[in-house]
């Protein structure tokens, strides 16, 4: 199947609004910075989200460490592109670990949509002399780090399995989503960093 940013459907929203429905006490949410925040936020703000806040590159390493503290809850980890580029080395961490309630899911438009939109390097190359195909592969890349249940959701056929997937399947498991470039209204969570620490604290722990 084509890898051109034309040929996604998906909206990330909606989607992300699926994934987090009816959302309990079990499943703990780590999203990366700018629009993986805005979305999980539009979806429902709660204490046991996690939007991180200016640290590009970490919500992949924090939601290994949750999960293998947390092992009885489920830890999903919700990005995008650009940010799982800047942290590539921390697959290969979770593959050390192979942590079972672990899912990771990366919003893949092929921007860096904080940024201005400049294409990541999971657009499509067209700047050789045989304009040559696609560009990263990142569930590739998570297989070769030795994450074997690793794959890429395209369609919204795909969606209720992508749901069930990230939700309860034994993980780790890792799914690359293609996502529409979408222009849409930032929906902020609480700007505070310290206090989306000690609210997800007191939700976890019973005390902050």
């Amino acid at each position: 199947m084509s890898t051109n940013k034309s040929a996604a459907t998906l909206q990330r929203r909606p989607l992300v609004k699926q994934l987090l429905e009816g959302a309990d006490d079990n499943l703990l949410v780590i999203a990366g910075l700018g629009s993986s925040n805005w979305d999980i936020t539009a979806a429902g703000d709660r204490p046991l989200n996690m939007p991180l806040w200016g640290s590009m590159g970490a919500p992949v390493g924090m939601g290994l460490g949750l999960a293998m503290a947390q092992p009885t809850k489920r830890v999903l980890v919700i990005t995008g592109d650009g940010d799982m580029l800047m942290s590539l080395g921390s697959l290969a961490t979770v593959a050390t670990q192979m942590p079972e309630n672990l899912a990771i899911v990366v919003l893949d438009n092929e921007k860096f949509g904080e940024t201005g939109n400049q294409a990541t390097h999971t657009s499509p190359r067209n700047n050789g002399p045989t304009d040559s195909g696609a560009g990263t592969d990142l569930a590739m890349i998570a297989r070769g780090c030795g994450i074997p249940d690793a794959t890429t959701v395209r369609d919204s056929s795909e969606v209720a399995d992508l749901v069930k997937d990230v939700r309860s399947k034994k993980g780790p498991v890792f799914r690359l989503v293609k996502v529409m470039v979408e222009k849409l209204e930032f929906v902020m969570p609480p700007q505070d960093g310290a206090h989306l620490k000690d609210r997800f604290r007191q939700a976890l722990l019973g005390h902050p």
